[in-house]
């Protein structure tokens, strides 16, 4: 059962500053958003404006890495895509597709998606 397993992957309470661009729509606004928690295989955003369930999405998110690791960098940016897959009153819930970029950010403001 696809339930159980996604269960199994570790839930992290991070509240990680994001931005999410719909793929089919590029004319849509990127929405700059908060996480609520975050998985390897997904996160939840927290919105008043949450989009369709099975809207295909782009995400940016801003990962601290000040207490994780020490490098040069002090952040790193995750480029991902993924699904809507669920809406509530308070935001959405997006399921991450298996490819992904991981960059260490300098630390001055992230390159987050112009487009």
């Amino acid at each position: 059962m696809a339930g159980k397993g996604r269960r199994k992957v570790e839930r992290f309470a991070l509240e990680l500053p994001s931005q999410i661009m719909a793929i089919e729509d590029s004319g849509q606004e990127i929405l700059k958003l908060l996480t609520k928690d975050v998985s390897a295989g997904g996160a939840f955003f927290y919105t008043d404006k949450p989009l369709p369930v099975g809207t295909e999405v782009k995400i940016d998110l801003v990962l601290p890495l000040n207490e994780l690791k020490k490098l040069e960098s002090s952040k790193a940016l995750i480029k991902v895509s993924g699904e809507v897959i669920r809406c509530e009153e308070k935001g959405m819930a997006v399921c991450f597709n298996e490819d992904y970029q991981l960059s260490p950010l300098p630390n001055e403001k992230p390159e987050l998606r112009t487009a």
